[in-house]
């Protein structure tokens, strides 16, 4: 994992972020198909979303876009969760470095992996910008 990079823009979204939600940063990036993640510390979440997500709302309004906001865990696994929620999965287990989300039932699955295989691949490529893991399979 290299140094991470970020944009002029991306800098004014940090900032912007912070100020309103007074939750501390760790990430912000675009997705492959042009969402707006912010990662925050753990413990921050519900300071970032606010009262009845009163944060979320006045910070859309700002910058004129939807975003999605995650909490990073150490854990694998905890971040995994984090990141598909409000997905609820059955399980998730690390094997031999490769990552198995278990889907409650076939909706689930198909909310994971998503139309062409689309939300599987972003969540894998979000994941390897902190762990090291072979990859990401839903069964």
């Amino acid at each position: 994992m290299g140094r991470i990079k970020y944009s002029g823009e991306l800098m004014k979204f940090i900032s912007l972020f912070e100020n309103i939600t007074r939750a501390r940063v760790k990430d912000c990036f675009f997705d492959d198909y042009g969402q707006l993640f912010f990662v925050v510390e753990e413990g921050e979440i519900s300071k970032a979303i606010g009262k009845k997500g009163s944060n979320v709302k006045k910070m859309e309004n700002m910058i004129k876009r939807k975003f999605r906001i995650v909490e990073f865990s150490n854990n694998v696994l905890e971040f995994i969760r984090n990141l598909i929620y409000p997905i609820k999965p059955k399980e998730i287990e690390e094997i031999n470095k490769a990552i198995e989300i278990k889907g409650l039932d076939v909706k689930t699955k198909g909310l994971l992996i998503g139309r062409n295989a689309i939300n599987i691949k972003n969540y894998e490529k979000i994941i390897k910008r902190y762990f090291n893991i072979g990859g990401l399979k839903v069964i």
